[in-house]
């Protein structure tokens, strides 16, 4: 009989990384509902209230990509995006209650009804009653807020994975688009364009199905696909890029004081600094969510295990025992300049067994520094000496490996490095023009005595020590006031 548990495995997997859209499907009509709210919509409806509202009128706020919904097949007349983006953003800039916003995007009808309303009164103040108000009048902007969705990237990541395994197989795919959103203030009494600020935000597509193709009897073939996609809606997207641009807006607004929060010195100097992380955080990140900063320290020790193998005269060679111990400074982020201690022996079958150590001061170089996961080269001098250093002879080595950081402190790592002795006499034949030379694989752990002092990591060891300190504050108050209602207590019950 068939064995189909690793079929049945693998379809499972795939199915349950994103089966949570596939057994919510709206299996009967939904009613009509408030619009979501996003991450930022909250932070926005929380946002400490400002000294006094900014009047602000918005004309226009458009799709000026000019892209059409992209198909498979044939050509489409939809827009890529919603163009409904001045009422998004008059929305945003309601929930902040930073803004006064009047209406300038159909100022036609406004200034049409004003006169109907104008014309109207004149008519029954004449017949009926002469002392009937007059119209007041319009709100002044004193801000304008301009901009508009500038770019809609598609598909700046595809990928997927599949398995198939005796007619039984499953797959899963996903898209990644993105929007980007330019916002700019304009002072309405001089044009000066006070601050302008881009914001972009990343749409996931994704798609999951499995497949079963068997033949169950002779010429009974069973055949069934089961399947689901999940697209995160456009509309939702260029929202929330259109809250965190009002959000950054204002804070920039703030921090250049261009407007003022109804806030203490220290909580908006407190505010400023968190928009400062976020901003540096942002700046240090690459398009496809590579974080640019330094995450390893500049002091480093270092200890490995694994295998060595010579290549030298006598047939047979025989892999052996190899450790190592060491430390590294960084010299930048891309270059470490480290020194070793290696501990190894050499083996041919039933000819040469010899222990053998070597001093290694080695220059490496990490292909990518600011990722978890990098390559890295090295290459080098070095000594190389059998034991009780019997003989010394000078060497050069040069290698590869692969290093993962854990953590801040750990990271583990192998490596694969050559080693060419000047000598010929390391198994102790001398034979041909060549010398001897060994090989050495091996996998270890680099300990990080320190941190990178970037000022990223500067500010979260003020976080953390301004969080003990009021921890600790915390503390102490409640100690002593426990110790006043104990002598309280101890007061009344003397009385």
């Amino acid at each position: 009989m068939l064995n189909y548990r690793p079929a049945f495995v693998v379809v499972l997997f795939l199915l349950l990384t994103s089966c949570g859209a596939f057994f919510n499907q709206p299996y009967e009509q939904e009613r009509a509902r408030i619009g979501e709210a996003s991450p930022v919509t909250n932070r926005l409806k929380e946002f400490p209230l400002p000294q006094e509202p900014v009047v602000a009128g918005v004309y226009n706020f458009k799709d000026q990509t000019g892209q059409y919904k992209a198909v498979e097949n044939g050509s489409t007349f939809s827009t890529a995006v919603s163009q409904g983006g001045t009422t998004m953003l008059i929305k945003a800039l309601e929930d902040s209650k930073w803004f006064t916003v009047i209406e300038r995007e159909n100022l036609g009808n406004l200034l049409n009804e004003r006169n109907i309303i104008r014309s109207t009164r004149d008519e029954y103040r004449k017949n009926k009653n002469p002392n009937e108000p007059t119209l007041p009048a319009l709100l002044y902007a004193g801000v304008l807020l301009e901009g508009g969705v500038i770019s809609y990237d598609t598909n700046i990541i595809t990928g997927g994975a599949g398995a198939r395994y005796l007619g039984i197989g499953s797959s899963t795919q996903y898209r990644q688009d993105r929007i980007t959103v330019y916002l700019r203030a304009v002072s309405t009494s001089t044009g000066k364009i006070l601050k302008t600020v881009y914001i972009s935000k990343t749409i996931l597509s994704q798609a999951v199905s499995a497949t079963l193709f068997k033949y169950v009897k002779y010429q009974r073939l069973l055949e069934t696909e089961i399947g689901f996609t999940k697209n995160e809606p456009v509309q939702l997207a260029m929202k929330e890029a259109i809250e965190k641009a009002v959000e950054n807006l204002i804070i920039e607004g703030i921090k250049d004081k261009i407007w003022l929060p109804r806030l203490s010195e220290e909580s908006t100097a407190k505010l400023i600094e968190d928009f400062d992380a976020e901003k540096e955080e942002a700046i240090s990140t690459e398009l496809y969510e590579r974080f640019l900063t330094e995450k390893r320290g500049d002091y480093a020790v270092t200890a490995a295990l694994g295998t060595s193998l010579i290549n030298g005269d006598l047939p047979s060679p025989q892999p052996e025992f190899n450790s190592k111990i060491g430390v590294k400074r960084a010299l930048n982020p891309y270059l470490n300049l480290g020194f070793t201690y290696n501990k190894f022996n050499l083996e041919n079958k039933e000819v040469l067994n010899e222990g053998f150590m070597s001093f290694d001061l080695n220059l490496e170089y990490s292909v990518l520094p600011y990722d978890k996961l990098t390559p890295y080269l090295f290459f080098g001098i070095g000594t190389n000496a059998s034991n009780y250093f019997k003989a010394i002879d000078p060497k050069v080595q040069v290698g590869l490996g692969l290093e993962y950081l854990i953590n801040e402190s750990i990271g583990i790592y192998a490596y694969g490095e050559h080693n060419l002795v000047f000598s010929d006499e390391v198994d102790g034949v001398v034979s041909g023009d060549i010398d001897d030379m060994f090989y050495r694989f091996g996998v270890g752990v680099n300990i990080y005595l320190s941190k990178p002092a970037t000022k990223f990591n500067q500010r979260k060891e003020f976080r953390k020590l301004e969080k003990a300190e009021l921890k600790a504050t915390k503390k102490e108050n409640r100690r002593q006031m426990q110790e006043k209602i104990k002598a309280l207590r101890q007061s009344k019950k003397n009385n």
